[in-house]
């Protein structure tokens, strides 16, 4: 259906009677001829059904003919002026209705052409230029209020004779009350949009608190789609660190391959969007604004802030086909509406899933708290007594199984501080930077241990450890950590992650080392994790072993795991 504005007239007073515009016209008419007068009352019964559609279109296409039946006409048009003016500087019609014969002959393509130029002429000039019968042509414009909403032109009188003075009044009258009825239908058509988009807001705002929170980007996203009738809805996240907008979800028909693709901050849309304000694009792919590859297919598009109180959270995009018609500016508002009521359930979402996952972990908490503090304990104590009770006794078949036992409270021990161990752990999300997530192993193996170990960070190990090799790190730290506290039975540990470390060949390397002044390695011992540790750095070309601890005389153990990292200029 071709696109009819439908915003600016939710203060619009409701259609009056049509039999009052009548007997108002009336009054203007007396003194005019008698055929004027014998023709009032198809102008009365044309009148009374101008209103009777479900939508805009639908009524201008029921004026356009009922003119030109009512005057005569081969052929009617309407042009629908722009209400927000175009690209091209105002030029140019929203919409075209017509009405009439479709004979290609001469006469009736002149008809057509002549219709065209008193379309376009009006739009240029505000008003149409033939407002006066001019021979075979009449145009008339069409009021709602105070706007020119459009212009009504008539060509080409079937009984091949001039328009009339009596012909201009009737369709000025009918022009009258045309207006108000696109009135009454826009503003029935603009509450029927701003409660489609009321709708969508409380849906967004129900999934979103009622679901995965991880999800939400991907529901905006399809949602603005919908309500937009785009083709594409986007939601873009700002980058950390970077400055930039990267697309954290998409929404559209086939696929787009904007998933991950970056805004920059460089781009002149990026400050903008930022500090709060839309941006509207016709076309987005050779726009400055953007700076960046988008594809052609894409049309008008439309950007609004995801604001929540003074703090922007991110960006909400939609773009129609290249071609069709722009964001109208009831349409950009309710963009903006619909986003800030996103951005809000973006954030209780958020919140909620915050409280929630703090739930967890404080349970995590209390258990292990309650299995170091209690479980612990009494095995302990109760492995105690065991041995004590072996010493007193001369049977070696008691003796024997006393002592099993008291090696099955040991293995009891250490399996309920590895779960322990594992019940400090994090879930797992987006991972923060190399550098959160050692820190926050060391801080998790500190219940376990009964002690805090000591971390120092040596170079920028953030910007010079790869993903890869930054997670087989993690890996070997939880590894020697374990290791620690299974076998050391020590007092100290220090973790030192060395982004500036050279392996012997002079390959840059990242160097993690595990120092405790525990028991150390018995002699000739060997243990599964260090061949873990070996395999994990041999894996990625580089190193792994023991060394001195920081006990007197070396007491104690020292993991060393190394791996390569790329050169500086690489």
């Amino acid at each position: 259906m071709p696109f009819i504005r439908l915003d600016g007239m939710a203060a619009a007073a409701p259609s009056p009677d049509p039999l009052d515009v009548a007997a108002e016209a009336t009054r203007g008419l007396r003194g005019l001829s008698t055929e004027l007068t014998a023709r009032l009352p198809r102008l009365l019964e044309a009148m009374r059904s101008l209103g009777d559609g479900p939508d805009a279109h639908t009524v201008l296409d029921r004026i356009v003919r009922t003119a030109a039946e009512l005057v005569g006409a081969r052929r009617a048009a309407i042009g629908v002026h722009h209400a927000d003016g175009d690209a091209a500087g105002g030029q140019g019609l929203a919409d075209v209705v017509t009405y009439g014969e479709t004979d290609t002959d001469t006469e009736t393509e002149t008809d057509r052409e002549r219709c065209a130029e008193l379309l376009a002429d009006a739009r240029r000039t505000g008003t149409p230029s033939a407002t006066r019968p001019q021979g075979s042509y009449l145009s008339v414009p069409l009021r709602v209020g105070e706007e020119i909403f459009g212009t009504l032109c008539l060509a080409g009188k079937r009984d091949g004779g001039p328009f009339t003075e009596s012909d201009r009044h009737l369709v000025e009258v009918l022009a009258t009350e045309a207006g108000i009825a696109i009135g009454h239908t826009r503003v029935q058509g603009a509450t029927r949009q701003r409660e489609r988009w009321i709708e969508g807001s409380v849906a967004v705002t129900q999934a979103l608190l009622s679901g995965d929170a991880g999800e939400g980007p991907a529901v905006v996203a399809e949602k603005i789609r919908e309500l937009a009738d785009a083709v594409v809805g986007i939601v873009l996240l700002p980058e950390e660190g970077e400055g930039g907008l990267k697309v954290a979800a998409v929404a559209a028909d086939e696929r787009s391959g904007l998933l991950g693709a970056v805004l920059p901050a460089r781009s002149p849309a990026v400050p903008r969007l930022l500090a709060g304000q839309p941006v509207v694009i016709e076309d987005p792919a050779a726009d400055p604004l953007l700076g960046t590859g988008v594809p052609g297919r894409y049309g008008p598009s439309l950007m609004v802030p995801l604001s929540s109180g003074d703090r922007v959270v991110g960006v909400l995009a939609t773009a129609r086909e290249r071609g069709a018609r722009p964001f109208t500016a009831t349409e950009r508002t309710l963009a903006a509406q619909f986003a800030a009521q996103a951005a809000v359930a973006l954030v209780l979402a958020g919140a909620q899933r915050d409280r929630e996952r703090l739930a967890v972990l404080e349970e995590r908490d209390r258990i292990a708290r309650d299995l170091h503090d209690l479980v612990v304990q009494r095995l302990f104590a109760t492995g105690m007594l065991l041995e004590s009770a072996e010493r007193q006794l001369d049977a070696p078949e008691v003796r024997e199984r006393i002592e099993r036992a008291v090696e099955e409270l040991g293995a009891t021990i250490q399996e309920v501080r590895t779960a322990i161990y594992a019940l400090q752990q994090t879930p797992p999300e987006t991972p923060p930077g190399l550098r959160g997530r050692v820190l926050r192993e060391v801080r998790a193996a500190a219940v376990p241990l009964g002690f805090q170990p000591s971390l120092t960070f040596v170079g920028p190990v953030d910007s010079r450890v790869g993903t890869a090799t930054g997670a087989h790190l993690v890996a070997a730290l939880r590894e020697a950590l374990s290791n620690a506290f299974r076998h050391a039975r020590a007092e100290r540990i220090e973790v030192v992650v060395d982004a500036t470390g050279r392996l012997a060949d002079g390959r840059p390397s990242v160097r993690l080392t595990v120092a405790d002044d525990g028991v150390g390695v018995p002699a000739g011992g060997r243990r599964s994790g260090l061949t873990n540790l070996v395999r994990r750095a041999e894996a990625l070309g580089g190193s792994s072993g023991v060394g001195p601890g920081l006990g007197e005389g070396g007491r104690g153990t020292a993991v060393v795991w190394e791996a390569p990292l790329p050169s500086e200029g690489a």
